[in-house]
C-alpha cells in the first residue's frame, strides 16, 4: 500500500523519560515545544500529587517515583527526568538519592531541576537569585534555605500565595512577567529563577532576558537541559527558549552503577 505523499520519513528518535506530578498540565506541552524538531521524543508518566497537601512534605515518595521510573524504563529512554522542584524545598540530597536509586534500579541516568540549577548558575557565573512562582512566601523561603546548601543566595522572592497544585497552571504570562520584573528590580539579583514546573514561565524566558538583561531560568527548562546532558544528547533547543540552552550541559548526575551502562 503506498504511503501518503506528505508523510514524513520515520526514523527512530532519541528518547527522554519524564516523571511529572499528576495535576501538572504544563510540563507536557512545554517540553514537547522545547524539543520540537530535534529528533527527541519525550515520554511522560505521572505520580500522585493532588490539591494543596503533600503526604510526605519532607521527603520524596520514593516508592511512587521508582514505580513511575520503572514504567519509563520499559521504553529504554536515554535519561529520566523528575519534572518537579521539590528537591529545593526538602534538600538537594534527596534528589541526589532519588537519582541514585533510579540509576541502580533501571540502569538509566536520572536528574532533576534542583540538581541542574547550581550547575547552570555556576556556568552563567552567578550565585544570587530571585525566586518567583505561584506558591506562598513560606514555600519560597523554604526553597531558598534548601538552595543555600548548594551555595545559591536568594536575595528576593515573588510569590502569589497559591497552594493547590492544579491552580498553578492558571497563572498567565502577564502575571509571570510582572513577577520577573519586580524581582529583577531588587538589589543584587543576578538571575531570575521560576521555580514551579506547573507554571508556564519557560516560553517567556528569552523575551524576559532581552528585556531585563538577566538570565531567566525555568524549572521545566532546567530539567530538560540537565536531561540532555545526562543522556549525552548533542541537540540543543532554539535560543528563543533562553540563554540556558546556549550552555552545553554537563552530566549533572552520578556515574552509572557498576555493571550498568547508559541506554542508547
Amino acid at each position: 500500500m503506498p504511503l501518503p505523499a506528505d508523510m514524513p520519513e520515520f526514523s527512530a528518535p532519541q528518547l527522554l523519560g519524564i516523571m511529572l506530578p499528576s495535576a501538572n498540565t504544563v510540563v507536557e506541552p512545554v517540553t514537547t515545544a522545547i524539543l520540537r524538531g530535534l529528533g527527541i521524543t519525550p515520554l511522560f508518566t505521572r505520580f500522585a500529587k493532588r490539591g494543596a497537601s503533600d503526604p510526605s512534605p519532607d521527603q520524596h515518595d520514593l516508592d511512587a517515583l521508582l514505580a513511575a521510573a520503572d514504567l519509563l524504563a520499559d521504553a529504554r529512554p536515554a535519561a529520566i527526568i523528575l519534572a518537579a522542584g521539590k528537591g529545593a524545598v526538602i534538600g538537594l540530597m534527596h534528589d541526589r538519592a532519588l537519582a541514585d536509586a533510579i540509576q541502580h534500579r533501571t540502569g538509566i541516568v536520572a536528574t532533576t531541576p534542583a540538581l541542574a540549577l547550581p550547575v547552570a548558575l555556576s556556568a552563567l557565573g552567578v550565585s544570587r537569585i530571585a525566586l518567583i512562582g505561584p506558591h506562598d512566601r513560606g514555600y519560597n523561603l523554604r526553597a531558598a534555605r534548601g538552595l543555600a546548601e548548594a551555595g545559591i543566595e536568594t536575595v528576593a522572592e515573588e510569590s502569589l500565595g497559591l497552594s493547590d497544585n492544579l491552580a498553578f497552571a492558571s497563572i498567565g504570562p502577564d502575571a509571570i512577567a510582572a513577577q520577573a520584573r519586580r524581582a529583577a528590580a531588587a538589589p543584587g539579583v543576578q538571575a531570575i529563577v521560576a521555580w514551579n514546573t506547573n507554571c508556564a514561565a519557560a516560553p517567556l524566558a528569552g523575551a524576559l532576558e532581552a528585556e531585563l538583561g538577566l538570565p531567566v531560568l525555568d524549572a521545566t527548562s532546567l530539567g530538560i537541559w540537565a536531561g540532555l546532558g545526562a543522556a549525552c544528547i548533542a541537540a540543543r533547543p532554539d535560543p528563543a527558549w533562553g540563554r540556558l540552552f546556549a550552555i552545553d550541559p554537563p552530566a549533572v548526575v552520578i556515574a552509572p552503577p557498576p555493571g550498568k551502562t547508559r541506554s542508547a
